[in-house]
């Protein structure tokens, strides 16, 4: 997504108004921290401790981030972020299932530590999603992988089951599904200027938001994606030796770079998926309408599980980590 008034975002179309959280609370996630960590609970800390294989892959001429959990030769589980984010939104949930699964997250190019290109397109995306998976052996094992997409990734995690579904068991999609054509999105408002650096950190994650605008009830995982999503740079460009300060690391450009001759978010796309499909969305997602939750429904196989996580709105993980792991866990169960 683009930034607005100078934060980072992550999450998929904005098409949409503030969630229950009041407007105070959007725009103050972290600033009452003032730089300081958020108090975090016991399992988030432990799924930290459990620190990725971190390295890159080439795709299309890019270096990709892979963060990578679990056993070779287990069976593979890709988690695929949204936009504006990155691998590490991943962090605290692929711990959770390695110990029997080989779990990748990448980051998509334009986002995290990956490399930013001159066009982009979903068919770019689909390829690195490809290249990640392979890259860190998830089609090693005897079973087919499961694909994890949230928002975003969720758009391209459709095209992918489309195109290259039969090398996978099966594909559940967050908080995202097949617009119907009145709806169809073609990208936030495009940016004109470069992602703003800030003197300190605390300056930095004071001014971090999610999209679509929303509050979150764990400060400690807002907190954590923030860090990850920052990066040191000279405060005057024109000084590169000069003091520095902080910047997000996602291409402010991207949407004005991105090829949308290709239709995507379609109920046509959707219905030619060729591995199994699953939907979980936040009870209050104000993205998951119920026009969108019955178009997706008429386009997916008979069949297809869609579960609604309560107490969540668009950012489902972190709002309800654990009850998304459990619903996880459940349908992985029912797939065996």
């Amino acid at each position: 997504m683009s930034e607005a008034v100078g934060t980072t975002q992550a999450g998929s179309p904005e098409d949409g108004a503030a969630g229950p959280a009041t407007a105070q609370a959007i725009a103050s996630l972290l600033a009452p921290f003032a730089g300081d960590r958020p108090p975090a609970p016991a399992w988030f800390q432990s799924a930290l401790a459990r620190a990725p294989e971190r390295g890159f892959v080439e795709a299309d001429g890019a270096a990709i981030e892979t963060l990578a959990w679990g056993p070779l030769g287990a069976p593979g589980l890709l988690l695929l972020h949204g936009n504006g984010a990155h691998a590490d939104w991943w962090s605290f949930i692929a711990p959770f299932f390695a110990d029997d699964r080989r779990v990748t997250a990448i980051s998509w190019s334009g986002m995290g530590r990956s490399s930013w290109r001159d066009r982009y397109s979903i068919d770019v995306f689909v390829n690195e999603a490809l290249k990640g998976a392979e890259a860190t052996g998830l089609f090693a094992g005897a079973d087919k992988p499961i694909v994890v997409a949230h928002s975003f990734g969720g758009s391209v995690a459709t095209s992918l089951a489309a195109a290259h579904g039969a090398r996978f068991k099966a594909t559940v999609i967050l908080d995202s599904g097949a617009r119907p054509p009145a709806k169809q999105w073609r990208g936030p408002p495009q940016r004109t200027h470069p992602n703003r650096v800030y003197s300190t950190l605390a300056e930095a994650l004071a001014r971090f938001r999610l999209m679509p605008p929303q509050g979150c009830p764990n400060p400690y995982i807002v907190d954590y994606i923030a860090r990850e999503g920052l990066r040191p740079a000279p405060l005057d460009p024109a000084l590169p030796d000069g003091p520095m300060g902080w910047t997000w690391r996602f291409d402010p450009f991207i949407w004005s770079k991105m090829d949308f001759s290709k239709a995507w978010e379609s109920g046509e796309e959707l219905a030619r998926a060729q591995c199994r499909l699953a939907f979980v969305w936040g009870a209050q997602s104000n993205l998951m309408t119920r026009d969108v939750i019955e178009y997706s429904r008429s386009h997916a196989a008979f069949g297809s599980p869609f579960v609604e996580i309560p107490e969540a709105e668009h950012h489902v993980l972190l709002d309800q980590p654990l009850a998304l792991i459990s619903a996880l866990r459940g349908l992985f169960s029912s797939w065996i």
